[in-house]
């Protein structure tokens, strides 16, 4: 029988204690998911955007499973700006909203041949300025493209954050300001991959499988979910959802 662990009183926490529970989480989680890393495939800068902008609304596996023919037809900005809009609709097809996500391509991949190039830019502050790119978008690219630490706050990391007492912001750039300065700014990028990996295996929105969570003797919101350890087994799941 799992031992049955209590909620913690994060109200009672000091500012260093706090720290100290949100990395030691971190810790576990990194012992929990060894492998984890984005669940979006790519082969450079330029895939990681595109790949991360079209992950809005869907699934990482869908865009994965279109991947391969987008890049074959269209490998760079400039051969995905001059794309036939018609052909570019109808590879994101599968996605959903294939009209918008092809409009944003579009321009993105324009943006980027006559602002920059035709590269990626590897700064924040010049990527949040292209069509279709927000703080999400661009901390996805520069953490997983550039190796520069960026927190990647989507649903599965702003919900976390909240329920395992880091903060109580809800906004995502309150959230990222708020989360970074509990860690090291170098764990900023391995955080958000623990997060979202536990956020898509256990930690469920609905039913968090707290019985079987690997944190849950450090989380003031043990009781959510199920907590009897058979029960909660059931909910993992091995990968993330399809």
């Amino acid at each position: 029988m799992r031992e049955n662990k209590r909620a913690i009183a994060v109200e009672e926490e000091t500012p260093t204690q706090r720290v100290r529970r949100a990395r030691k989480i971190d810790r576990v989680l990194a012992a929990t998911y060894p492998d984890a890393k984005a669940e979006l495939d790519f082969d450079n800068a330029f895939e990681c955007l595109v790949v991360t902008v079209l992950s809005a609304q869907t699934t990482d596996k869908r865009v994965n499973l279109v991947r391969p023919t987008l890049f074959a037809a269209y490998p760079d900005p400039a051969s995905m700006a001059a794309a036939d809009r018609d052909h570019l609709e109808q590879i994101v097809g599968p996605l959903g909203f294939f009209r918008a996500k092809t409009e944003s391509l579009l321009k993105l991949s324009a943006a980027l041949m006559e602002r920059y190039d035709g590269q990626v830019p590897g700064r924040l502050e010049d990527l949040v300025t292209l069509p279709g790119v927000g703080r999400k978008t661009a901390n996805v690219v520069l953490g997983n493209a550039f190796d520069v630490p960026g927190i990647t706050v989507d649903t599965h990391f702003g919900r976390l954050s909240r329920r395992l007492g880091f903060t109580e912001e809800t906004d995502p750039v309150k959230v990222e300001h708020a989360v970074g300065a509990l860690f090291e700014k170098r764990d900023w990028t391995m955080l958000s991959h623990h997060l979202i990996w536990h956020g898509r295996r256990c930690c469920h929105a609905k039913k968090p499988a707290c019985g079987a969570c690997p944190v849950a003797r450090w989380c003031p919101s043990y009781g959510e979910g199920p907590t009897d350890p058979g029960e909660a087994d059931k909910l993992l799941r091995t990968e993330g959802p399809n």
